[in-house]
Order: structure tokens, then sequence, then C-alpha cells
């Protein structure tokens, strides 16, 4: 969203977000800033704001603390151990929560890595390619030997090893009509036999616009969730990050081995949308009816004043 944020933990244990900027003369608070109490301190000279509403509450070498001095604080939570901003363009407050993973709360599952994305592309094609059925068949079945560069990923080097996939989407239902789930059945063949002790399913539950889910169950290798955020930095321009937490009697190289996977298909996605235009009426097969779907699912989180990209078809104004 293009927003700069200070995070900070203050003593009672929250965590509070507030702009970055101090409003006096536009220090960063989050680069050398200090906490006092649950207030965040300027370190360009020393005012310091409360966590909670962003009030000024102490400037140093002033007598009076103006009324009106204050950065603005933002709506936030702490759940499966991430710091989690809500943001609104009409400045609404939280509309509906991220649900809590409990085997993360209670350290049953455990971090095990984490990494990082980022994508030229508009927040809704990321989402969308959990309803985009077809697109799986096409560039996730080659094996994570194929790599990730498409001019490579169907190399006849690397066939003897092939993923399968049997994949369903749907939204949910109030209350939780800002969720959708997308349900999949992963299978391997190696040397076009199918190994069942390897099959895999996910569960990818959708929060909202930017948070994703991806519940794993093996029969051997144990349980987990990937988390997949996304967070807009700029116009077309997106932050993707995957954070694993992975059964804690699990050998850390079997949910490292996992992500790794998922990283290495989730590149064939990037490279894809880093070079794709949005196409807003798309030419569609019955196949495809899933994608209409989300479309439509999609469109909540939208409102009349949701930014949007301005351009002049005929002049060279962009």
């Amino acid at each position: 969203i293009g927003e700069q944020v200070a995070v900070f933990r203050g003593h009672d244990g929250k965590a509070y977000v507030v702009d970055a900027y101090c409003p006096h003369l536009g220090a960063n608070l989050a680069v050398g800033g200090r906490v006092f109490g649950n207030c965040i301190e300027c370190p360009f000279h020393g005012w310091q704001f409360q966590g909670d509403n962003g009030v000024c509450v102490k400037i140093p070498y002033a007598e009076k603390v103006p009324d009106f001095a204050s950065v603005r604080s933002w709506p936030s939570c702490e759940v499966n151990k991430q710091i989690l901003v809500w943001f609104h363009c009409d400045g609404e407050g939280p509309q509906w929560i991220v649900p809590e993973q409990p085997e993360i709360t209670n350290d049953e599952w455990v971090y095990r890595g984490r990494t990082e994305h980022f994508i030229n592309a508009h927040i809704q094609e990321i989402p969308e390619n959990a309803a985009d059925i077809a697109h799986l068949s096409h560039l996730h079945t080659p094996s994570m030997l194929s790599g990730a560069d498409l001019r490579y990923t169907n190399s006849k080097i690397w066939e003897f090893v092939q993923h399968d996939w049997k994949v369903d989407w749907k939204p949910e239902s109030e209350p939780n009509k800002h969720c959708s789930q997308m349900f999949v059945k992963h299978a391997l063949r190696v040397f076009g036999c199918h190994w069942p002790l390897l099959d895999v399913s996910v569960v990818a539950r959708q929060v909202g616009p930017g948070i994703v889910f991806l519940l794993f169950d093996q029969t051997f290798l144990g349980r987990g969730v990937i988390m997949h955020c996304v967070t807009p930095v700029e116009p077309l321009l997106q932050c993707v990050t995957h954070t694993i937490f992975y059964q804690s009697n699990i050998p850390p190289v079997v949910p490292k081995f996992i992500l790794k996977v998922e990283c290495i298909q989730f590149e064939r996605d990037v490279m894809i949308w880093n070079n794709k235009k949005y196409v807003s009426k798309p030419l569609l097969v019955k196949e495809d009816s899933a994608i209409q779907k989300h479309r439509r699912w999609f469109s909540q989180f939208y409102s009349e004043n949701s930014p949007r990209l301005q351009y002049q078809r005929d002049k060279l104004d962009f």
C-alpha cells in the first residue's frame, strides 16, 4: 500500500503499529527510535508517541504538548506469530479476523523457514491462481528437478518424475464470505508409476485478499502449514512471503524440503506474473468457470474509492 510504518512492542508485551515519520520534522521512528513504556521516541528530538492511539505525550524541551500532535496508529493484531496490519482505503475498521492456527500458538508446530518474492503484478492476479485449475496440469506437472525456468520445465531429461493434481475451489458462505478454499490432492509418478505413500492432501484456505493457509497432511511426513502472505508495496508490485510451521517432532530437513519444492513451483508462476497483462474480459472455455467465480468472490474487497490506475488511451500521458 506504499505506507511506511514503525512496529514496536511496548512494555505491556503488545505490538503496536504507527506511521513511521514523525510529524515534527519527518524523522523515521523505526530507525533509531526507542521504546519507553508503551510509547516510541523519535530519534531526532525525543518526541514520544503512544502506540495505541498515536498521541504525542512528551516533547522534552516544550512547556506544553499541542493537542493535535500525533501520528497515525494502525489497527493490527498478532496471530500465528505474525503481526498483521489492517488497511482499508476508506479508513473503515477491521471487518473480519484472521483465524488462529492453534498448533502454532501452542508450539506443536514450530517455525522452519521463510521465503520472499517480489512480483510485478496486481494483487488479484496472485490468488486467482487457486481457481485457475487448468494451469496446474501444464505449468506444475514437471517435477522440481526441472527447476523454475520455463524454458526447461518440459525437458525430457527429468520426465521420469511428474506431479499429478486434483483440485477443487469454492468460496465459503456467511459468516466467512471473505474466505475461500482450494482442495488439492497431490500424487507423484516416478517412471509412470504412482507412489501412493507420497500422496499429499493440501487445503489452501484464503482469508481476505492477501493471506492463504496451505495446510499439509502427509501419512509419513506429518502435518504443517505454509502461510502465504501478499503485501502491496506500490502499484503493480507485491511482496509475497511463505512462512512454514511444521510438527516439532519431524526432522527440520522435511519442512525445509517442502518449502523448497513450493518455492520452485511458485517461481514458475512468478515468471508468468512478471510478464503477463491482466485481461478483464478473458476468453474462457467451460472448464475455466472457476476463474469467473473467483473474480466475483474477489470483487468484495474493492470499494468505490479503491485506488485505480488512471491512463489516457490516445495520449502519451502515463
